[in-house]
């Protein structure tokens, strides 16, 4: 009888380590799976915020070739757009030029450069600043809105450092911004409550993500510039683009791209950016300053009387 009940108990025995084996092999094997999906979930998302980052870096190269197109291809008359309605009879002319040329340069004029950011705020945009201090001039930074409160002392400096602090939307997502006239003064109203309520100044100086010449809008750009034009908001556009988005730009590449382009203006609004990424744009201030003083130009930060670059001319729609 003892030989039996040992025998069972042995079995029994046997039975409760299989058991707890089965259990452990079924805890490690979910254990291994939960640390691979956690893990597969990081790397999916590190993937998704280059993607977006790449995303916007090419609509920005898209948007800014494109800016190049129109200017290099336009008329020395322009393009006029006249609308007419069913009955024949023609509307207000709006005039979509980016060049004109009562802007064009002759000996003998006075140069203004306007020296101005997007993509702001950002990493670099306290040694931007700083980089500004050092040369004693004054920029135009088009901002977006960042809500985690990393950057609020950015926004300040901005004003507290004479600049002038504009507009470039609140989101700074194109497929929201231009869904619709309504999410555009949405977006608009948004940015401008953000700026007023965090540094006191009320923005009246507005830049369109990509641009009044973007090929992204859904909405007609001429009613998004009467949106503007009935809150008495300027925008600007630019007609010196510094390339420093592109692919392995270089300080020096911004400082030719920039005083090339300058050249050939009495007033050149210049199209910078703070990208993240990589410090080139805060590193080419200091020698950018100097290239442009050597041409015995004068830099100035955007102001209402500020000479007006835009594709689609403002006091041309009604």
């Amino acid at each position: 009888m003892d030989s039996k009940d040992n025998e069972l108990a042995r079995q029994q025995q046997e039975r409760r380590k299989r058991v707890s084996r089965i259990k452990t092999g079924i805890i490690m094997t979910i254990a291994i799976w939960i640390a691979i999906s956690i893990l597969a979930i990081v790397v999916l998302g590190i993937m998704v915020v280059k993607l977006n980052s790449r995303i916007y870096k090419l609509e920005l190269q898209l948007n800014t070739a494109i800016s190049s197109t129109v200017t290099g291809t336009e008329s020395d008359d322009g393009d006029i757009a006249s609308d007419e309605e069913s009955s024949g009879a023609k509307t207000q002319a709006v005039v979509k030029q980016l060049e004109s040329k009562d802007n064009v340069y002759h000996d003998g004029d006075t140069r203004k450069v306007y020296l101005t950011f997007d993509c702001i705020p950002g990493d670099n945009t306290g040694a931007i600043l700083d980089a500004l201090a050092n040369c004693g001039v004054k920029a135009t930074f088009f901002v977006t809105a960042d809500t985690s409160g990393k950057y609020d002392d950015v926004y300040k400096r901005i004003v507290q450092d004479g600049h002038t602090i504009a507009m470039a939307s609140y989101s700074n997502s194109y497929s929201k911004i231009y869904e619709s006239t309504e999410a555009f003064t949405d977006d608009l109203t948004q940015i401008s409550d953000y700026i007023t309520n965090l540094t006191g100044i009320a923005p009246d100086i507005y830049r369109f993500p990509g641009g009044s010449m973007n090929q992204i809008s859904n909405v007609d750009m001429v009613e998004l510039v009467k949106i503007l034009n009935s809150k008495h908001i300027t925008y600007f556009d630019w007609n010196v683009n510094s390339g420093d988005t592109a692919d392995n730009c270089s300080v020096d590449d911004i400082v030719n791209n920039v005083t090339s382009g300058i050249a050939k203006y009495d007033n050149s609004i210049v199209l910078l950016h703070d990208d993240s990424n990589r410090s080139t744009t805060a590193e080419a201030i200091e020698p950018l300053v100097e290239s442009i003083k050597a041409q015995g130009a004068e830099i100035l930060p955007i102001d209402n009387n500020t000479y007006k670059v835009q594709y689609i001319k403002s006091d041309t729609v009604g």
